[in-house]
């Protein structure tokens, strides 16, 4: 992957995480179950953060 690729996918994947986080939100409020949201939500934690290391080892 190219840094442009990497830094592409962040962006779509922060993106993702702030709508995924306001539909958790907005959720809760209403009482529905929010584990399929969270566990999405750590997935891209989780990816962002192998990206990041892929992003160093370019550096």
């Amino acid at each position: 992957m190219t840094k442009a690729q990497i830094e592409a996918e962040m962006a779509e994947l922060k993106s993702d995480y702030v709508r995924i986080q306001g539909d958790v939100e907005k959720a809760t409020s209403f009482g529905v179950d929010t584990t399929t949201g969270e566990r999405k939500m750590i997935e891209i934690e989780e990816r962002l953060g192998e990206l990041n290391k892929k992003l160093d080892e370019l550096e």
